[in-house]
């Protein structure tokens, strides 16, 4: 059973909850072609960037609770570029985006749905927002500042997923 959250957590609780609201709102009759289109030939399809939003999540929130990621038992779902090999995107090149494939295309908000329970179960217990996790950076990266980081990426591409599926959905 978790914590309590405290009014930090409770804050950031409400922000992942509102990143699964855009990823079910994109994944709802989103097509395998419309989850591969690109709408410039580098840019990143709506299913690369719900599985790398998931993935950056999973991996940020497991590091910081000491815990597996969830990602595994959803492994299979996502073949080509890093799919199944359980990256989570950074330093892919354009060509293992483009590869990428979800299938079926509700395993993207599947695997977000479980990164997001494991998320409600980890974050009431990281009570101790000041430790610094990283002393490499100037200023060095508290467990606070690495919450808000994921919070700010996993948005971002959020909303980068909206606005792709927007131009794909008219065309």
């Amino acid at each position: 059973m978790s914590e309590p959250a405290t009014a930090p957590q409770a804050v950031l609780l409400q922000c992942f909850e509102r990143v699964g609201e855009v990823v079910h709102d994109v994944v709802d009759r989103l097509t395998e072609e419309q989850a591969q289109a690109r709408p410039t030939e580098d840019a990143n399809p709506i299913g690369w960037l719900l599985w790398h939003l998931a993935r950056v999540q999973d991996v940020q929130l497991a590091h910081l609770a000491g815990t597996d990621d969830v990602y595994p038992a959803f492994a299979d779902a996502f073949t080509g570029g890093e799919g199944g090999q359980g990256g989570f995107g950074f330093g892919m090149t354009s060509e293992q985006v483009g590869a990428f494939r979800a299938s079926p295309v509700s395993a993207l908000a599947d695997y977000y749905d479980a990164v997001a329970a494991r998320t409600t179960e980890i974050l009431p217990g990281l009570t101790d927002l000041d430790r610094v996790i990283d002393d490499s950076y100037d200023p060095p990266v508290t467990v606070a500042a690495r919450l808000v980081s994921t919070v700010v990426d996993v948005l971002q591409h959020a909303g980068q997923a909206a606005y792709v599926k927007g131009i794909v959905s008219r065309a």
